[in-house]
């Protein structure tokens, strides 16, 4: 009888603790969403320049690939025009063609034609020179984001140490009520700014490498219609 009336106190006991657990609301741990802005704000003051920096590469990029790609448009039959002028001697109409055609190609060629009835070697050398001058314009404002890509990380980096140092100094005035948001803040605030550092940095890499993989192209396109050009030159004296 004493070992029922137990049985029957446990169950009951087991049943109440049960249903207080379910009645019983549920706590849930609220955590602060990570958005752009918030990262930003927690990277600190480094975050300022390696924005900056990624406005500069973003608009050099999207300028300078834009500016490469007129300048690797070449019209079709220029040349096979050009030669034709110059048999027929018409230099004038040439130089006109070569006026109308807003190209490095069409710029080169016509300082060539400019320098027609000269030695080939000074014919040579002008070309050379405007082609090298083509270049350069091409190559405006690259070496900035060959900076970008080398500077952010640094910068980046520079961030870490900030706020590492930052999180130590907040331990050392603490004593001994250290507190683990102390230490979790500081190094927060070194990850994002590493983060960022490295986003910026291999992006401007990638950029960088691109465009001059396409300058490399209108080089040796330029080469090719300026060896072109001084052949045509030779053909009349053959």
């Amino acid at each position: 009888m004493l070992g029922l009336l137990l049985q029957i106190t446990d169950a009951v006991t087991v049943q109440d603790t049960v249903a207080s657990i379910v009645a019983s609301p549920v706590v849930q741990q609220e955590f602060e969403t990570l958005t752009l802005w918030s990262l930003l704000i927690k990277g600190g003051w480094v975050m300022v320049p390696l924005v900056i920096f990624s406005f500069i590469a973003i608009y050099i990029f999207v300028e300078r690939f834009l500016a490469i790609n007129r300048a690797s448009k070449e019209e079709t039959n220029f040349m096979n025009s050009i030669r034709d002028f110059i048999h027929d001697g018409r230099l004038d109409s040439a130089l006109s063609l070569c006026k109308h055609n807003n190209s490095p190609i069409a710029r080169m060629i016509e300082k060539g034609l400019m320098r027609i009835g000269k030695p080939l070697n000074d014919v040579s050398t002008a070309i050379e020179t405007v082609g090298k001058l083509e270049v350069n314009k091409l190559e405006k404002n690259i070496a900035i984001l060959g900076t970008i890509s080398g500077a952010a990380p640094m910068i980046g980096f520079l961030g870490t140490v900030s706020g590492m140092i930052k999180a130590f100094y907040n331990m050392s005035k603490a004593g001994n009520n250290i507190d683990i948001s102390l230490l979790a803040g500081g190094i927060y605030e070194a990850m994002i700014t590493t983060l960022a550092g490295l986003v910026v940095g291999i992006l401007a890499y990638i950029c960088y490498n691109i465009l001059v993989s396409r300058i490399e192209k209108v080089v040796f396109m330029l080469e090719a219609r300026a060896t072109e050009f001084m052949d045509l030159l030779n053909e009349p004296a053959s």
